[in-house]
């Protein structure tokens, strides 16, 4: 299904849209270069299986250029209850860690990709479910939302790169407490130590993430690929690169045409005004 009015975006969406994806995952595109995905498993509280995240590796793989911002959100009433535990099965050692592999490859073609990914999260946000969130670049959480990280409880460890991501967002000591004690947290509670950047009422989270979409998309793709491919990097890395990371991003965002555009219309007034909170 698609709204977009741009024909050439239309075009040269058609292929990447109809390429068969599991039924536990739908895509829309939108207006001004959004891409709306949509974990499809509400009678399952979206738990992901080996499909759906074999449908994300090849989704987050190929998205074309021609977007300009993603928004992932959950069907029903949860955004993701983690894991389907039905999966685990008569599975040997091996094809736990190829398993394990295979989450790693799609999360991290949604954290390093081609585009901005906007998260909008409501209920259940947990273990996998967790892990596939803090992949992707701003998240908004409503207030029904409640966060957990059971695996520890249930005999089994974290397959989708939490162990990396969670203690940047939240700190060791408080994803430790999470999974040893199985603490939870509520929205509130879970957006003060960062595991949202927006809080809003209850049913409004995917209306947020797509005023948020529409935001990113306008910025030039050079400052986006900036945000998305350098900044995070930078940030884990030493400073020594860091600083030469970022004087390259820096100069090659400020090379484009667009950019150059957009200063000029600074400097003359013209710029639009107004930001997003």
């Amino acid at each position: 299904m698609t709204h977009a009015t741009d024909t050439g975006f239309e075009q040269k969406m058609e292929s990447f849209l109809t390429h068969p994806l599991p039924p536990t995952l739908t895509v829309e595109s939108r207006p001004g270069g959004i891409l709306i995905v949509t974990l499809n498993r509400a009678d399952k509280r979206n738990a992901l299986d080996d499909t759906t995240v074999l449908g994300l590796e090849h989704l987050f793989g190929a998205i074309p250029l021609t977007v300009r911002a993603i928004v992932l959100r959950g069907a029903g009433e949860h955004f993701c209850a983690g894991l389907d535990l039905n999966s685990l099965a008569d599975q040997d050692v091996s094809q736990r860690i190829a398993r394990t592999k295979l989450w790693n490859r799609a999360f991290e073609k949604i954290e390093f990709g081609q585009a901005p990914v906007i998260t909008a999260m409501q209920g259940a946000v947990i273990g996998g479910g967790l892990e596939l969130a803090c992949a992707t670049h701003i998240r908004v959480a409503d207030s029904s939302v409640f966060y957990g990280l059971p695996e520890g409880q249930r005999g089994i460890y974290l397959g989708g790169g939490g162990s990396v991501r969670l203690p940047r967002l939240i700190g060791l000591p408080r994803m430790m407490d999470m999974m040893l004690t199985g603490r939870s947290y509520d929205a509130a509670s879970g957006h003060s130590v960062g595991l949202s950047q927006y809080l809003v009422s209850a049913g409004n989270a995917f209306e947020k993430a797509l005023e948020l979409a529409a935001a990113v998309a306008k910025n030039a793709p050079l400052s986006n690929f900036g945000v998305i491919q350098a900044l995070p990097r930078i940030a884990a890395g030493h400073s020594d690169s860091g600083y030469l990371m970022e004087a390259l991003i820096s100069a090659l965002a400020q090379e484009a045409p667009e950019a150059k555009q957009r200063i000029e219309s600074f400097l003359a007034g013209r710029a639009p005004q107004g930001d997003v909170t």
